[in-house]
């Protein structure tokens, strides 16, 4: 009777996460089906998008910053440095800020359906990770136009993008979970974006934290995205391996993150539908 009763609790719940990836893949199929629907570029736009902006700010800032940078990024490593961390940045920004209203977003479904309601904030961080390989051509484009030759330690990426994808589920179910409760999370979460672009060595280089106070530098190396960066411009500029430190950091925010994530939505997800 134990081993009938068993064998059904296994049925049940391999079941479930068999229902769980079908609306995953579907949810994400979807989106994707939006995103480019009257589109004349579609897809393309993930390829030119980066590489506009790449354009635009490589221009800008090779100009404004070129007296003051160290010579460790070089006029031509610059564009890869900029894309790089561009298209990188834009995976967290994108998902956490379409994860934030998920649930949200899904109240109607959530009335009709019995889901386990993580699999909405976890469906874009998937779809963010599906433009970002749109957008790897772009920087594949840029190594190629720079005769930049790719290396083995390329074979790292997907080590990288597992944590990334990680910290980015974690934040995105902390926020999602919030936003039901306090729907002011959804402006004040731009605000942190755009103070966080700017901590954050995208378009500037890492020489200038050198130069900053002590505590400022701190700050600046605990930062998550920029040991995600730096760990991704190691595998596509400057053809290393990332340090044992630097390796260290990424997967201890990605383990903080969808800790603190899945315990806070796991508490309150039977609360959501009081609130949506």
């Amino acid at each position: 009777m134990a081993d009938t009763s068993s064998r059904s609790t296994s049925t049940h719940a391999k079941t479930g996460f068999q229902k769980d990836i079908f609306i995953l893949k579907q949810l994400v199929g979807k989106d994707f089906k939006i995103k480019y629907r009257r589109s004349f570029l579609g897809v393309a736009w993930s390829v030119l998008n980066p590489l506009l902006m790449m354009i635009v700010m490589a221009i800008v800032f090779t100009t404004i910053f070129a007296q003051g940078r160290n010579g460790s990024i070089t006029p031509e490593m610059y564009p890869l440095y900029l894309i790089v961390g561009n298209v990188t940045f834009a995976v967290m920004s994108d998902s956490t800020s379409q994860a934030l209203s998920s649930i949200i977003q899904a109240s109607s479904l959530l009335k009709k359906v019995k889901v386990h309601r993580f699999v909405f904030p976890v469906q874009k961080v998937l779809f963010s990770l599906v433009n970002f390989a749109f957008s790897l051509i772009a920087v594949a484009i840029v190594m190629l136009w720079f005769h930049v030759v790719p290396t083995w330690h390329l074979l790292l990426l997907p080590v990288c993008l597992i944590l990334l994808m990680f910290f980015c589920m974690g934040v995105g179910l902390l926020l999602s979970a919030a936003t039901v409760f306090f729907r002011d999370v959804m402006h004040l979460w731009s605000v942190v974006l755009t103070a966080w672009t700017y901590f954050t060595p995208i378009f500037w280089t890492t020489d200038y934290i050198l130069k900053m106070p002590h505590i400022l530098r701190v700050l600046m190396y605990a930062n998550p995205m920029y040991n995600y960066l730096q760990f991704m411009r190691d595998i596509f500029l400057f053809q290393t391996c990332p340090t044992p430190l630097e390796f260290g950091l990424c997967v201890a925010w990605a383990v903080i993150a969808m800790a603190i994530g899945y315990t806070v939505f796991h508490k309150n997800e039977h609360k959501f539908i009081l609130y949506i």
